[in-house]
């Protein structure tokens, strides 16, 4: 896939990704379909699902390392800060936009601006959590969490 129709797939999907609602209980369901089929497909992966005030499920799966608990961490703070998905600002930075990373600009020991990491907003609120994946190519990172999102069966 292009650059460009990576970042017009991404672009779609930030409009398309708005739930109808999400809980506590749709956070344990999201994680651990996420986890689930990380399982399945032997992905050594951290799984993590937040808000900004504390974190609602986590599993660190066969063959992930605490690196990976680390960049999940920054990935989601990144995508809470400007809520969007990581792979999307990943993907515009890769089409011409800003450097995240240029001094005075994004700390990266806060922040990581790397796939993975996608913003869960519910229709009338807004961003309300953020669910992340750590351990895959950014790519396949971002799509392991949209496919757990897309399951809940929660899109408006």
């Amino acid at each position: 896939m292009s650059d460009h129709a990576r970042l017009a797939k991404l672009e779609a999907e930030h409009v398309e990704l708005v739930l109808r609602r999400f809980d506590r209980t749709d956070a344990w369901q999201l994680g651990r379909f996420i986890a689930e089929r990380a399982l399945s497909e032997g992905f050594p992966v951290a799984v993590d699902v937040r808000t900004s005030s504390g974190i609602l499920f986590h599993a660190s799966l066969p063959g992930a390392t605490g690196d990976n608990d680390v960049w999940a961490a920054k990935k989601a703070a990144t995508a809470l800060r400007f809520e969007t998905s990581t792979a999307l600002l990943e993907a515009r930075i890769e089409n011409g936009g800003r450097d995240m990373y240029e001094p005075g600009w994004l700390d990266p020991v806060v922040y990581a601006v790397a796939g993975g990491a996608v913003p869960i907003r519910v229709d009338g609120v807004g961003v309300v959590a953020v669910a992340t994946v750590s351990g895959l190519p950014s790519a396949d990172d971002h799509d392991l969490v949209v496919s757990g999102i897309r399951s809940l069966g929660l899109l408006v």
